[in-house]
């Protein structure tokens, strides 16, 4: 794990606003099961799998490049046509900043979705309370 990932947990409370995100889905039908979903992607992640869907996400030094206005944005011209928010990764309970817009979200009315590898126990059950769905990814070594 590197510096800037572990630097990200245990420290001072952040706001939404301080959310890295690499990217943004305005609708999505397959990141939660039976949800019309948008899905917010954070920028980086603790592991280096060789088989990553997401490797442009996994370096923890890049900038987000979608601010936090821009999902409010998209989500107050979707109200009533969305379900959920989906955040996603690279590793989304790497960032102090994910318990406040998560908190945002639902206080917009959506209901709220993660998915994890579950890298920062103490993040996710810090966050836990703020989500109706977690979709948790098992990382293992291939058998041979």
């Amino acid at each position: 794990m590197g510096t800037t990932a572990e630097a990200h947990i245990g420290g001072p409370a952040a706001a939404a606003e301080d959310l890295q995100i690499a990217g943004l889905v305005p609708l999505s039908t397959v990141d939660w099961p039976g949800r019309l979903s948008a899905v917010v992607f954070t920028q980086g992640c603790p592991w280096d799998c060789g088989y990553c869907q997401n490797a442009a996400l996994i370096d923890c030094e890049l900038p987000g490049i979608v601010d936090w206005a821009g999902v409010v944005d998209l989500l107050g011209r979707r109200h009533g046509l969305l379900d959920a928010v989906v955040f996603s990764g690279g590793e989304a309970t790497r960032q102090n900043s994910l318990g406040p817009a998560m908190a945002e979200v639902r206080e917009m009315g959506f209901e709220v979705a993660l998915h994890t590898a579950g890298a920062y126990p103490r993040r996710l059950a810090e966050v836990l309370p703020l989500v109706d769905w977690v979709g948790l990814d098992i990382k293992a070594l291939p058998e041979d």
